[in-house]
């Protein structure tokens, strides 16, 4: 099953926008630019991470073993 971020070059601006008033997080307008590189690096590692297949049969371990 392969699952998608729904990101892309064209929302990530938006969404720093909108997750800045919605945290009531202001950013700095000089800041801007490497907040949204940094959201699109993010975005590109975790879309290999959801593409990475896993069977349907997997199930979590119950006990962490190092």
């Amino acid at each position: 099953m392969e699952q998608q971020t729904n990101l892309s070059e064209n929302n990530i601006p938006d969404l720093v926008d909108r997750l800045s008033a919605f945290l009531d997080l202001p950013i700095p307008p000089d800041c801007r630019p490497g907040v949204i590189a940094n959201l699109e690096r993010t975005a590109t590692i975790a879309q290999l991470v959801l593409d990475f297949p896993l069977p349907e049969t997997i199930e979590p371990s119950p006990v962490f073993q190092p």
